[in-house]
């Protein structure tokens, strides 16, 4: 390991919440394990997102980027008042 990543693991196991360098290596990686989760359904969601929008493409369905922005703003002043 890396000198950084010693220092890193080493301030890890002085907080007390882990008992070995494996503990801390292992809660890294189930991080690690998780972030490419969320990735993987955030790159999912845009795959689908992408498809819809090509499909409203191919229908003549789209709007212009700055009417798009103006209607959503509109619509969000409308919910925000009582």
């Amino acid at each position: 390991m890396s000198p950084e990543v010693e220092a890193l693991v080493q301030r890890q196991l002085t907080t007390g919440k882990y008992k070995s360098a494996i503990e801390v290596i292992l809660a890294a990686i189930q991080l690690l394990e998780q972030k490419e989760d969320i990735y993987q359904g955030r790159l999912q969601e845009l795959q689908r997102d992408a498809v819809i929008g090509q499909q409203a493409s191919q229908r003549n369905q789209v709007v212009d980027g700055a009417i798009a922005i103006a209607q959503i703003r509109t619509s969000l002043r409308r919910r925000s008042q009582p």
